[in-house]
């Protein structure tokens, strides 16, 4: 087990089975470097940990834990690209989606449950550069999406 997995053990948490594709893509692909994860969304075990939109029928604190789920997610598909998690020398960059009630305006924080836990799992190499948007919908009305970028050697 990677010293990545052992700080997510100490959370709790494992690495997941990577959550099979909605559409037509792949999990993840690497170029060089850099890998790239697709959007993940907050499913466990197969199913979404709640459906609809934030500051409506989810709270932005419920939000925050599966934005958490969704980054647990992305962990899981860089670790299937690269095998061992502590080959990532930087997480680089994460975007954050948040289905928003058309007053919510707290993405940023919401989007904060997938950084706090990218920086437990990668320590210093997982500060980040980092967008939250706030989105109409996603997909099967998941309340979050979270995708990142990091950097190998």
């Amino acid at each position: 087990m990677s010293a990545v997995e052992d700080r997510l053990a100490e959370l709790g948490l494992s690495v997941p089975e990577v959550a099979a594709p909605v559409a037509a893509y792949v999990p993840v692909v690497q170029d060089g470097d850099l890998v790239y994860t697709s959007g993940q969304l907050p499913v466990v075990d197969g199913k979404l940990g709640a459906t609809g939109k934030v500051g409506a029928e989810v709270s932005p604190e419920d939000a925050a834990k599966l934005a958490q789920t969704c980054a647990l997610n992305a962990i899981a598909a860089v670790k299937s690209q690269v095998g061992d998690l502590d080959k990532v020398s930087r997480v680089v960059k994460v975007v954050g989606f948040v289905a928003s009630d058309p007053s919510f305006t707290g993405q940023p924080a919401v989007i904060n449950g997938a950084s706090e836990l990218l920086a437990k799992a990668f320590c210093d190499a997982g500060a980040h550069a980092r967008s939250a948007v706030g989105v109409a919908a996603l997909p099967m009305d998941a309340p979050v999406e979270v995708e990142i970028t990091v950097s190998v050697r």
